[in-house]
């Protein structure tokens, strides 16, 4: 008799709840529901199960959980992390930036990629030498374990838990809109599929889980780009002249000033996606995933060479959007307006171009997306709490293995449920201010207490916590007070703080912490911090020592 293992049947379970709630859904409204696209979507999800199923072996251990053992390669490594980082958001949103706003949507893709050679060049080769699991691991390495480790979860939790709002949030809706499904069947499937990949394939499945959404994603993207310049005649003239003729902006759109109001916005966005993602905490654990620093150093290599790739074809996607969704009837209202969601430009431009199988297999694509990126949220996340909270702030570094097993997949099992909850009451609203405020958060609390214990000998503990738990509490308060919160959201009549992106305002307010409050630090504690940078330092440059304590 084959033997079912439990997370497979809750994931068959949910396969079988979508079919349900998809053929319900033809008797309701039959233009919605794509049977291409449900089918793909099932067969992706019953493949990555698999991948779950003989994942789970290989995650019994902490090691194996957090980090699949150290056995993933910088070449598989840089294709996960690209798909880690490469979510629906960049897919889905970037390129309708690019349908409204033409040059000035670009931000984002220059700013997101701009990222990695920070990565490279100032963490990724010392993150490795001196890491294990979390990025709090390098911040207590000579600090102070209990305050350090409560700081940098606080600010790993909160980025975690505001980035799964928005990707279960754009889960339930890019469902609703492309297979018919209500908002709730799609929000409950994916934190249902979330916690299966995580709880029981560890880092492993969400590793090849990543490499086969990247790769999906890659090809789909290029496709697209590729018919759309065979449909424009490969004419680099006649691609724009297009765009410029059918966009209401019409010559603004190659022209920046269309999307940000003033260069102080635009400036404070692109600090937060820079630094924001040398400061993402799932994207940082991934280089614990490879067995040394050079291959850390070869995954951040190939990781940029994709994700620059992949954003080079976002701009022949956002303009090819204007130059052929514009000059389509079905999309375009009497007044010449767009008429769709601008957020499904890609989907509607994948119809254009490829009919209804490519439609499909895009929209199938870009759940996958949203399915990847929670799942590598939700390691990070149980990481956090198990890791660093439990067993170092709680039990003081001394615990069970197994106990700490059960508590890191009881958390899995915790967030995914608190993610589901959240997508359903935030379903709503707009969330657009949780994506800015999860690289606010990364920019100004993750990185700077990262790159200074890194580079910096006189980085003490109380200057790490108390300059980030006050930088913490003021990104917040800055983004609480923004135009899209207490404007849109709160409804009063003018903003307290005047930009939605407060990265250039927090983040050099938390560095100036840090730094005024560590050499006004005078205890006993303090010396030891100083002293201890020596060998941490030797650590980092040389990797010696790392057999010892942080080997697979």
């Amino acid at each position: 008799m084959v033997r079912i293992r439990p997370f497979l049947l809750i994931g068959l379970l949910g396969v079988g709840e979508l079919w349900g709630a998809a053929l319900e859904s033809t008797q309701v409204n039959t233009q919605k529901f794509n049977p291409i696209a449900v089918s793909m979507f099932i067969l992706f999800v019953l493949s990555t199960l698999c991948i779950t199923y003989f994942s789970s072996k290989k995650s019994q251990s902490a090691s194996g959980f957090y980090t699949a053992g150290g056995s993933i390669t910088g070449l598989q490594n840089g294709i996960a992390i690209a798909g880690d980082f490469m979510s629906a958001a960049s897919f889905l949103g970037i390129t309708a930036l690019v349908f409204t706003n033409g040059f000035d949507g670009l931000i984002y893709s220059v700013g997101f990629l701009v990222g990695w050679p920070i990565i490279l060049f100032l963490i990724a080769e010392k993150f490795r030498n001196l890491g294990k699991f979390t990025f709090a691991d390098i911040t207590a390495y000579r600090l102070e374990v209990k305050p350090i480790r409560v700081i940098s979860a606080i600010s790993a939790l909160s980025v975690v838990i505001f980035y799964l709002i928005a990707q279960m949030v754009g889960a339930g809706q890019l469902i609703q809109l492309l297979f018919g499904l209500p908002y709730s069947v799609a929000v409950i499937l994916v934190g249902i599929l979330m916690i299966c990949y995580v709880a029981f394939g560890g880092m492993h499945a969400t590793t090849w889980v990543q490499i086969i959404k990247a790769i999906l994603l890659l090809f789909g993207a290029s496709f697209m780009a590729v018919m759309i310049l065979y449909l424009t005649k490969f004419d680099l003239s006649y691609y724009f002249a297009q765009a410029i003729k059918h966009h209401p902006k019409g010559e603004a759109i190659m022209a920046p000033g269309t999307f940000l109001p003033n260069t102080t916005a635009a400036i404070s966005l692109g600090l937060a996606l820079m630094f924001g993602t040398a400061g993402l905490p799932h994207i940082l654990m991934r280089f614990f995933t490879v067995k040394d620093a050079k291959e850390a150093r070869k995954s951040v290599f190939y990781a940029t060479g994709f994700i620059g790739y992949f954003y080079i074809l976002t701009f022949i996607i956002g303009f090819g959007a204007i130059a052929l969704l514009y000059a389509h009837p079905q999309f375009v209202g009497p007044d010449g307006v767009y008429n769709g969601v601008k957020n499904m430009v890609a989907i509607n431009l994948a119809g254009v171009v490829g009919g209804d199988v490519f439609l499909g297999f895009i929209s199938a694509v870009a759940f996958a997306t949203i399915l990847a990126v929670v799942s590598g949220l939700a390691i990070s996340g149980a990481g956090a709490i198990s890791h660093d909270l439990f067993v170092h702030a709680f039990k003081g570094g001394v615990c069970d293995p197994k106990l700490e097993m059960r508590v890191t997949k009881g958390a899995t099992i915790g967030l995914g449920v608190l993610a589901i909850v959240l997508g359903l009451v935030f379903e709503n609203q707009n969330v657009a201010f949780m994506v800015g405020l999860a690289f606010g958060i990364a920019a100004s609390v993750n990185f700077p207490i990262l790159f200074l214990s890194i580079y910096w000998k006189n980085l003490t503990t109380r200057g790490a916590f108390w300059g980030g738990l006050i930088g913490w509490l003021a990104v917040i308060t800055m983004v609480l007070l923004s135009p899209s919160m207490w404007v849109k959201s709160f409804g009063h009549a003018h903003a307290i703080f005047p930009y939605d992106h407060p990265a250039l305002f927090s983040m050099p307010l938390t560095f100036i912490l840090i730094y005024l409050i560590s050499k006004a630090d005078k205890s006993p504690r303090a010396q030891v911090d100083k002293a201890g940078f020596g060998a941490q330092d030797f650590r980092a440059q040389s990797g010696i020592g790392i057999s010892s304590s942080t080997a697979h």
